[in-house]
């Protein structure tokens, strides 16, 4: 099933191309608004599960290309993003540590929305094509063996960055909790939908031009064990997101102007814009491409724009 929000935050069931509201179906949920409903529904998704499939099967819907689709869970309770978990295509020599980072859920935007580069000294905006799980049932220092009854299902993230801000050091912060820079979409897929998350080809084109390529396979360190740590740490809810990663070798920067598309295998492709005020550019390349060319640093060098080098 994939279960979505759309226009003033109707919670829907997607069916084909058409999208049918079901928000009546679980308005007994208790909640403060509709943007909160998803994840009551969530944690009580075996008792209302039978409610939103009549829901969904009573109508036809409307088609979703006259709809607006909403980030499917607008305000989680906690954004954890694994860190460098990826294993670049099989070039690591050895796993990288296990880690992860904490991200603000006001940066949450959905499908069509835009991101907005801030007024900021950073070296370059770049955005993390990721394969994101949203937690269905708490989790406590849960085993591995464990950990995949705890996933409710699938959605597309995007990691926004905003790098080398000063001062030096540990920046993650303000690097990657800035507003709107956090797409998520298009919807939830259930997880009875993927057999296996971790064989998932991922792409994310930037004006239609293919710049990350990969499949989840190569994740360092795969989502039972993410769970299992990230729950030794903080405890799970329902509806929080847990992003899985994402393959450095092909990111590229992001600019005014630019239209983005990730699409993930069997889950679906979220679509969002970039404005940028101040017009800062850089060279059309992807970190690969800027290493392959021998030039100094990780990515490629502001050429224009407010805080470009004199």
């Amino acid at each position: 099933m994939k279960l979505c929000y759309f226009n003033d935050f109707r919670l829907g069931v997607v069916k084909g191309d058409h999208v049918v509201d079901i928000t009546d179906a679980v308005k007994d949920i208790p909640h403060l608004h509709t943007r909160d409903l998803v994840i009551g529904l969530i944690e009580r998704w075996e008792s209302h599960k039978g409610k939103v499939e009549k829901a969904a099967a009573a109508a036809a819907g409307v088609p979703l290309k006259g709809v607006r689709l909403r980030a499917p869970v607008p305000k989680p309770g906690n954004i954890d993003c694994m860190a460098v978990n990826y294993m670049e295509d099989g070039t690591l020599k050895e796993k990288p540590q296990i880690n992860a980072f904490h991200k603000m859920s006001n940066a949450v935007i959905g499908n069509g929305d835009t991101m907005v580069l801030p007024d900021a000294p950073a070296s370059v905006f770049e955005g993390e094509a990721e394969l994101a799980l949203i937690i269905g049932k708490r989790a406590t220092r849960v085993s591995q063996a464990d950990a995949m009854k705890h996933v409710f299902g699938y959605t597309g993230f995007i990691d926004g960055s905003a790098r080398g801000l000063p001062p030096p050091g540990n920046v993650f912060f303000q690097m990657k909790s800035r507003d709107t820079f956090a797409p998520m979409g298009p919807w939830i897929v259930t997880a009875d939908e993927i057999a296996d998350p971790q064989h998932l080809n991922i792409t994310l084109s930037n004006n239609g031009h293919v710049m990350q390529k990969f499949n989840t396979s190569d994740m360092a360190h795969h989502i039972p064990r993410c769970i299992e740590w990230l729950s030794s740490i903080h405890t799970l809810e329902p509806g929080d997101v847990v992003a899985t990663g994402t393959n450095h070798r092909g990111l590229n920067p992001f600019m005014d102007g630019d239209k983005i598309e990730l699409s993930i295998e069997k889950v679906g492709t979220l679509s969002f814009n970039v404005k940028d005020e101040h017009k800062r550019t850089w060279a059309r390349i992807t970190r690969l491409q800027h290493k392959e060319s021998g030039k100094e640093g990780p990515h490629t060098p502001q050429t224009a724009g407010k805080y470009a080098a004199k």
